[in-house]
């Protein structure tokens, strides 16, 4: 199956470059290039693409808004991955919560991009490693493991929560806040990727969230896993 993608860069020479790289594997088609979050939104309405790469920062409309309106715009059907310079847990926590499936920084080797393209391409969220541990680890901060004296309304619900949760979703969840993809938490736990699709759409409905950013954060909130 080829991968349609649309290039939003402000950068001309990098832009080039990137579609040039793009361009030469085989799975891959560059549908579409535009230099801000405007045309971002516009050209996935025309085009669209199944996955859009797309800068944080740009001029017009930067990728953060951008990635929101499309999405919306498009309801559900293009991925996007913020591909970037900036690293900050900022602008790391403000893409995924506009809807951005993945996050990745410029410095990444080619073969690192196209394995983000093609696991966001086919449903996965994907987070650099070096993004993914930033990340993870101002949710820990901002979200500490519950102690004892805690009030006992929130302790109830936490233990309710992990309650509902299977064993194995439970080992699921724990992967799933490491930052492993699909295929990564398969590999780890000897089972199919398409089960543990389903494992983590069982933990999404248990835990009452819509996607896997947000069960990552409600597990940590919560305490429901061992950090």
């Amino acid at each position: 199956m080829t991968i349609k993608i649309l290039l939003i860069e402000d950068h001309p020479v990098s832009r080039t470059g990137i579609k040039f790289l793009l361009s030469g594997v085989a799975d891959f088609e560059v549908v579409g290039e535009g230099e801000n979050g405007v045309q971002a939104v516009e050209l996935a309405r025309t085009l669209q693409p199944d996955v859009v790469l797309m800068d944080v920062a740009m001029p017009m409309m930067n990728g953060i808004d951008a990635a929101r309106a499309l999405l919306q715009e498009n309801s559900g059907r293009a991925k996007v991955i913020m591909l970037t310079a900036y690293d900050s847990e900022q602008d790391i926590y403000a893409s995924l919560t506009a809807g951005a499936h993945g996050y990745c920084l410029k410095d990444t080797d080619a073969e690192r991009l196209c394995g983000a393209i093609r696991s966001v391409a086919s449903g996965d969220i994907w987070l650099d490693a070096g993004i993914a541990d930033k990340f993870l680890q101002g949710l820990k901060s901002a979200y500490p493991p519950k102690s004892s004296s805690t009030d006992a309304a929130p302790q109830d619900t936490s233990k309710k929560s992990a309650s509902q949760l299977s064993a194995r979703e439970s080992e699921v969840l724990t992967l799933l806040v490491q930052g492993f993809s699909n295929q990564e938490i398969a590999n780890r736990l000897v089972i199919g990727r398409e089960t543990v699709k389903t494992h983590i759409r069982h933990i999404m409905e248990k835990l009452a969230v819509s996607d896997r950013t947000q069960a990552a954060v409600k597990a940590l909130k919560e305490g429901l896993i061992s950090s």
